[in-house]
């Protein structure tokens, strides 16, 4: 027995090993450089205990980033999941040239983030002002990315485009587990399309519907790379994301060690969300 195990522990340690290395350690060193005031350069540094821990608290900044991110998270998930559904019952149904629409709506998710950011970066900045003043729409006339009030919603909006493509697959492949039986027999009793889905459907697809809820939270609460590439968190801290301010205090601020405990916390909120989301959407599947 041992010897017909000893490949798998072969094949399973450089990987145990790789994952200590480049995440497990670092994130050991975080916990422990959130306790110091290292600025992330020098060679001294003192032991301050909590002391970064309760000035998080008391930091406008740091409440502005969890503020917008917060935000952000909550108005992106809830689209990209109402979106990506109603794509994927479209996307399911017998209709002309379906493989060719898939791949159109999953070409979003190829594309790295960075490059769709600055893609819309250049299109908000140029090509919309431009449409808007030939057209006369004053909403399209100037680049909302400029303004703090508005910024959010230029990024989110991208955001949503190119979410929904990966959460339309997911939902597409829990919509083919769906046996076609049940369809025909509600036809034959005559129920609704809208009644079709309530009890069909939806029930049916609700494990699928707790994984997109969960990633499309965890991924928007992480974001980072959109923001470094539409608006680099401004104008002014409008749109600084928590991820964005831990990488420009912690690298660029000298304040590593601060950003360290900030990472925790962060860290610790994310856990918390996900935890909460996975127990009371499992919950929901239960009683359907």
């Amino acid at each position: 027995m041992k010897n017909r195990l000893t490949p798998f522990y072969w094949m399973t340690l450089p990987a145990v090993a790789l994952f200590f290395v480049f995440m497990t350690l670092p994130a050991l060193q975080g916990l422990y450089y959130s306790f110091t005031n290292w600025n992330g350069f020098g060679d001294q540094y003192d032991m301050v205990g909590f002391k970064n821990y309760i000035n998080l608290f008391a930091d406008e900044n740091v409440w502005n980033a969890y503020g917008f991110t917060i935000k952000y998270a909550i108005v992106a998930t809830i689209f990209i999941n109402i979106i990506s559904l109603l794509i994927a019952l479209g996307l399911n149904a017998k209709i002309k040239y379906r493989n060719f629409f898939r791949a159109i709506y999953f070409l979003p998710n190829i594309l790295s983030i960075l490059i769709v950011g600055y893609i819309f970066n250049y299109l908000f900045s140029n090509v919309f002002p431009i449409w808007g003043e030939n057209l006369g729409l004053t909403a399209l006339s100037t680049n909302i990315l400029g303004s703090q009030d508005l910024a959010w919603v230029g990024v989110v909006s991208v955001a949503i485009w190119q979410g929904i493509a990966f959460n339309t697959i997911l939902y597409l492949a829990g919509l083919q587990t769906i046996p076609t039986d049940l369809y025909e027999a509600s036809n034959l009793d005559g129920a609704s399309k809208w009644r079709e889905f309530w009890s069909i459907t939806f029930p049916l697809i609700a494990p699928f519907f707790t994984i997109n809820m969960v990633l499309a939270m965890k991924n928007s609460l992480m974001v980072f790379d959109l923001i470094v590439a539409m608006t680099n968190g401004g104008p002014g801290r409008a749109t600084q994301s928590i991820a964005h301010l831990i990488y420009t205090g912690g690298f660029e601020g000298g304040e590593f060690a601060y950003q360290s405990a900030n990472a925790i916390i962060y860290f610790i909120l994310i856990a918390i969300i996900s935890i909460i989301q996975l127990r009371f959407l499992q919950r929901r599947e239960s009683d359907m």
